[in-house]
């Protein structure tokens, strides 16, 4: 079976796997576990942080970092098609006590100046802006990657009105390796950074949040209030050692050099039209004038061994991920083809 669903949806490797066996462990709620505390001090290092937590998912890690950040009653702003709003449940509201304030961006950023003008005033009647949220890789904007300099001058507003920023980096390190740059550039202009071991990076399961001590001091206790104080979690965060070696960073590239493929070869199917600048392992696809439902076309590619996902109207997204080779693309580009020749 091809899954291209997601790349939630990779195994670890037989070094991860042996890992999670050999790992030494101890318990992490009295801070006993040496193997999660390599992870977090690797990871701590990479992203120019003072200091990190081991989480059990970005989902997590994103509401610990609101419940820090944040008072209940304040707002919080983000891009309007951001996973924080659309796929984590409404869980900064029904946790955090904040509202969320939404502003339309261009492939995933926001801009400054709408940054800027949406931070509520000095009024009795509005709530206190509490947090901006960036989020790098944009994933419904086809795993799109925020220009530094976008970044850098929404820092420079976050800045100048004391408001904190936390950047859901889920795919941060594909935005790294898409763009050349480190992730301790990119995480620069951040308060506090999420990302996960997961997803392209391969490990079974977790992520981590990482900002100042005090911040990780207070992610900490949030963590435990939300049941995530784990015991011997070595056995999790080996994987995510190996996760953040260089050469398997990597290795990302050869998933976007695979999603760019397969964009190119899907673009020359009538019927099928790329919706989305390929800068990752994202690609976003409109099936409207292959005369076919959206169903009914996943439907068909399944029958062909091939998994993906609806992404809205119409639209089908393929995620390649390190379990998605070269002829896997090329049996998608066949399969394709023959379901809109039928």
């Amino acid at each position: 079976m091809i899954d291209l669903r997601s790349d939630t949806v990779t195994k670890p490797s037989e070094e991860m796997r042996k890992a999670m066996y050999d790992a030494e462990v101890g318990d992490d709620v009295y801070g006993e576990d040496p193997t999660v505390n390599k992870l977090e001090e690797s990871a701590a290092n990479i992203l120019g942080k003072e200091d990190a937590l081991f989480v059990t998912s970005g989902t997590q890690g994103n509401q610990i970092a609101g419940l820090v950040h944040c008072k209940p009653g304040q707002e919080v702003i983000m891009e309007a098609q951001a996973h924080i709003f659309l796929y984590e449940a409404a869980a900064l509201s029904a946790f955090a006590g904040v509202q969320i304030k939404t502003l339309d961006g261009n492939n995933g950023a926001m801009n400054p100046g709408d940054v800027e003008a949406a931070i509520r005033g000095d009024d009795i009647h509005q709530p206190e802006t509490g947090l901006i949220c960036i989020e790098n890789t944009h994933n419904k904007a086809g795993g799109a990657v925020i220009p530094l300099k976008n970044m850098q001058k929404i820092y420079q507003v976050s800045r100048d009105h004391a408001i904190p920023i936390h950047l859901d980096g889920a795919r941060l390190f594909n935005a790294s390796v898409a763009s050349r740059t480190p992730v301790k550039e990119i995480a620069k202009y951040t308060d506090s950074v999420q990302f996960c071991l997961s997803k392209g990076l391969g490990a079974p399961v977790g992520s981590i949040i990482a900002g100042s001590s005090e911040f990780i001091s207070q992610a900490r206790k949030w963590r435990k209030r939300l049941g995530g104080g784990l015991r011997q979690v070595g056995v999790l965060a080996a994987p995510g050692i190996i996760a953040l070696e260089e050469e398997n960073i990597q290795h990302l590239e050869q998933d976007h050099e695979n999603a760019k493929q397969l964009a190119e070869g899907l673009q020359n199917i009538e019927g099928i039209v790329v919706k989305n600048k390929v800068e990752t392992n994202i690609v976003l696809v409109d099936i409207t004038n292959s005369n076919k439902t959206t169903e009914h076309f996943i439907n068909l590619l399944k029958e062909h061994n091939i998994l993906t996902g609806a992404f809205g109207p119409n639209i089908i997204r393929f995620v390649t991920n390190n379990g998605i080779t070269r002829n896997d693309v090329n049996n998608v580009l066949l399969a394709a083809q023959k379901i809109v020749n039928h």
